[in-house]
């Protein structure tokens, strides 16, 4: 009993060795900090197409979030009041959604959100790997200057005076 319990440990923690590996191999290259922000081009709950480059010149605060992820709910009051409070002096929230759109559609029918969402599913973890989400986290915050540099990044809850603060000084 012991030696297959072994056996089952070994062959789970090579899996994953395997699976790690991989994952780094094939993911593309981060983005460091004060890099300029790749592109993407991707749905809304509409299906319209978006590109980052729809809000060129603009300070942007790209949250990638998932409906299952309490943390991620929690921000986005804050975030629609902070979009709120600086759309007129150029600052623009886009919400990447990494889940499906029915998740999505049923969350966004309880919240009016003010602000862009764009719908990922699995593909916003390649783009929030992209962007610098080394770790994988969600929520993952990043904020773009007007020239489109990255200038900061915020793993998991994002402290909202912090933002509002990095938003400030940005205008």
């Amino acid at each position: 009993m012991i030696k297959r319990a072994i056996l089952i440990v070994s062959v789970a923690l090579f899996a994953l060795g395997v699976g790690a590996y991989t994952n780094l191999e094939l993911s593309p290259p981060l983005l460091s900090k004060n890099q300029l922000s790749t592109g993407f081009l991707l749905s809304d709950i509409y299906g319209k197409q978006h590109s980052i480059n729809e809000w060129q010149g603009k300070i942007k605060v790209i949250n990638f979030w998932a409906t299952w992820c309490s943390p991620c709910l929690k921000e986005i009051p804050e975030f629609i009041s902070l979009q709120n409070q600086y759309a007129l002096q150029g600052v623009q929230f886009i919400g990447i959604a990494i889940d499906n759109k029915d998740a999505i559609n049923k969350y966004l029918s309880t919240i009016q959100i003010n602000y862009p969402i764009l719908i990922a599913e699995n593909e916003g973890l390649i783009l929030a790997r992209q962007m610098g989400n080394s770790i994988n986290s969600v929520p993952f915050t990043i904020i773009i200057n007007q020239q489109g540099v990255i200038l900061e990044r915020y793993f998991g809850e994002i402290n909202a005076e912090k933002l509002e603060e990095e938003i400030r000084s940005l205008i």
